[in-house]
């Protein structure tokens, strides 16, 4: 089987690792099944979390991380030819993303600096790029989505890594990358012409991708019901765990058509599942 698993929530838990899960990847690995960790954090490239996931004990290599900054450089790559040049609002991960896919990346926070320095705008600053992308910037202020705002006007395509309202973090919720995307399309009075994280299909669909399999044939893992719902919009079977930020209460109440095909509550309760999966019962 082909897994597509999310990360915070159902592998970890901010920097605690959720007990069991790791090693019920590892011994669906052992018995054949490709693991694909698929996550809308856009924050950080995606070999950095290779490390992190062999100490929490599930099985992962370099090229087995999508994120939702790697499937948009993947996805402007493949389907938009025509931008070379990219306006990046987002953290270091996401501009290394879009570097590595062969396009030509200038910063918000660069825009934003030439912007106060030599009194220009954010199109001119930037320096007339084809698209902005953007993810979620812990360092983001006025000046970087003015110069978001005045590239979208000015014609350059809006991609959304993600649109997560929140994000998760030790000290509670904070604004997610959705948040950053709302402010550029209200000043831009518009909206992202494609958003590649979940619950769109394109992050499952690039991780199928990379490893040769159909989206239609994975299991989606995850915590959230965007999970459920991203798994639901590629024809997957969806498996949604208790660990992270659904509740049983929640799932209870899904309607017919947005339950996912199994609930588990801990990895005892997945391992039982995906052998349910695997014999197709």
């Amino acid at each position: 089987m082909l897994l597509l698993v999310d990360l915070d929530g159902v592998v970890y838990r901010a920097s605690e690792p959720v007990p069991g899960v790791g090693a019920v990847l590892a011994d669906r690995a052992g018995r054949g099944d490709t693991v694909v960790y698929v996550t809308n954090n856009a924050m950080h490239y995606h070999g950095d979390y290779v490390a992190r996931l062999r100490g929490h004990g599930a099985p992962v290599g370099p090229d087995r991380v999508v994120t939702s900054a790697s499937a948009s450089a993947y996805y402007i790559r493949d389907h938009m030819p025509h931008v070379h040049r990219v306006l990046a609002v987002g953290a270091a991960g996401l501009e290394r993303e879009l570097t590595e896919a062969g396009l030509e990346v200038v910063t918000a926070a660069y825009a934003a600096t030439r912007m106060s320095q030599e009194g220009l705008d954010g199109w001119a600053a930037a320096g007339h790029p084809d698209a902005v992308v953007v993810g979620l910037d812990p360092q983001v202020t006025y000046l970087r989505i003015a110069a978001a705002a005045d590239c979208v006007r000015a014609g350059a395509v809006l991609v959304a890594t993600n649109k997560d309202p929140l994000y998760p973090t030790e000290r509670g919720f904070r604004p997610g990358s959705g948040s950053v995307v709302a402010a550029i399309e209200t000043a831009a009075r518009t909206t992202a012409r494609v958003t590649i994280g979940k619950p769109e299909p394109y992050l499952l669909e690039s991780a199928a991708k990379l490893v040769g399999e159909d989206p239609r044939t994975a299991v989606m893992i995850g915590d959230a019901l965007t999970d459920v719902m991203a798994g639901k919009a590629v024809g997957a079977r969806t498996v949604l765990m208790l660990t992270g930020v659904t509740s049983r209460e929640a799932a209870d109440q899904l309607p017919e058509g947005e339950r996912p095909t199994a609930v588990a509550a801990d990895a005892d309760a997945l391992a039982a599942v995906l052998a349910q999966l695997d014999r197709g019962t």
